[in-house]
């Protein structure tokens, strides 16, 4: 059986996505898929987002709260969002920042109000929406963001060799092995977002930062 079967096997209601609910398990799979770099590549990201002193960030599918915590290092607050209430219990239980909360919720139906956050964040998390859901997701992501606001988005970037590719898909399952990263930059901007600048970070994450427009248009 996959790896990556064992951590997703339980589907919330509240989303067609799929949830992680063992969160030790995720925090061990993670460790050493970025082989010692995790805490280095989530820093990198934290800086990316532009997260500063004083702004409102949401983690959406922050899982056991890696990116959650880092991102709290550079920000006012931040909020922690995911779909499986077992990962956050994790998530609470080795979370010390004062600044981190959270909650359960779905990307693809977002509770907070428009306007309401000054960074919206995800890492590793859009692979596992549904194609059809993604675009929607990254509207809700528009819509909660105030105007000016910041996005970030890390996603799984497949090796390049197919022998590479081929053991992904072993241990995690086709959404990672064949996860369409050339996507991501037309989708956010199809769903409104400006100022659009990407990158990889070693070894595994194509990341793409945003701005939402101060005007609608």
């Amino acid at each position: 059986m996959r790896l990556g079967h064992l951590m997703h096997h339980n589907p919330n209601p509240g989303t067609a996505g799929l949830t992680i609910d063992h969160g030790r398990s995720y925090d061990v799979f993670g460790a050493v898929l970025f082989g010692g770099r995790r805490g280095r590549v989530y820093r990198r990201l934290a800086e990316l987002s532009g997260a500063r002193p004083g702004d409102r960030v949401l983690d959406i599918g922050c899982g056991t709260g890696y990116l959650t915590r880092r991102l709290a290092s550079v920000a006012a607050t931040v909020v922690g969002l995911d779909p499986s209430a077992a990962v956050l219990e994790r998530a609470r239980r080795i979370t010390v920042e004062p600044n981190c909360t959270y909650a359960v919720g779905v990307a693809e139906s977002l509770t907070a109000e428009d306007d309401s956050f000054d960074v919206v964040a995800n890492c590793l998390m859009l692979h596992h929406l549904p194609e059809d859901l993604r675009a929607t997701a990254l509207r809700e992501m528009r819509r909660v963001l105030r105007p000016g606001g910041r996005l970030l988005i890390g996603e799984f970037r497949p090796p390049a060799n197919p022998i590479g590719r081929h053991l992904v898909g072993a241990l995690t399952g086709p959404a990672m092995e064949h996860n369409p990263i050339h996507l991501l930059e037309p989708m956010i901007a199809d769903s409104g977002f400006g100022q659009i600048t990407s990158g990889d970070l070693h070894p595994w994450i194509r990341y793409v930062t945003a701005i939402k427009p101060d005007t609608v248009g």
